[in-house]
């Protein structure tokens, strides 16, 4: 698998507040990566939950939106996110890849696993996607 550099859009903020990085795209598949930092902590000096909510959204996002066209964007929004909390990170940075696993000409369903570079899985989650324009 590989990233067509092509195809890589400039960061948007959020992105850039947390700091993932899209890493592969092709159809029906996407994954990201995030380093883990403090300042993605919550009061325990854990990764905060959203992170990870944020973190299976976007990778799943993406997953139903490939065009492989670089001029002919496909935007997501998502209708329905479900996050599932499986474990506690034991590397140093968060993988995200998700899959487009049906829809039709309006909405898509996708699923997204984070696992870190040790191999533990840290969350999962499905959601729901209506496609917009550009």
């Amino acid at each position: 698998m590989s990233l067509d550099p092509a195809l890589v859009e400039d960061p948007f903020e959020f992105q850039n507040l947390l700091g993932y990085r899209i890493t592969d795209w092709s159809e029906g598949y996407a994954r990201w990566k995030l380093p883990i930092t403090e300042k993605l902590g919550n009061r325990y000096g854990l990764t905060h939950g959203g992170v990870y909510a944020s973190l299976l959204d976007t990778t799943m996002g993406f997953a139903g939106c490939y065009t492989g066209d670089p001029e002919k964007r496909l935007l997501g929004m998502t209708l329905s996110l479900n996050v599932n909390y499986l474990g506690q990170p034991k590397g140093k940075v968060l993988i995200a890849e998700g899959h487009k696993t049906g829809g039709g000409r309006k909405t898509f369903f996708a699923e997204a696993l984070i696992s870190d570079d040790t191999g533990a899985r840290i969350a999962s989650g499905t959601g729901v996607f209506r496609y917009r324009s550009a």
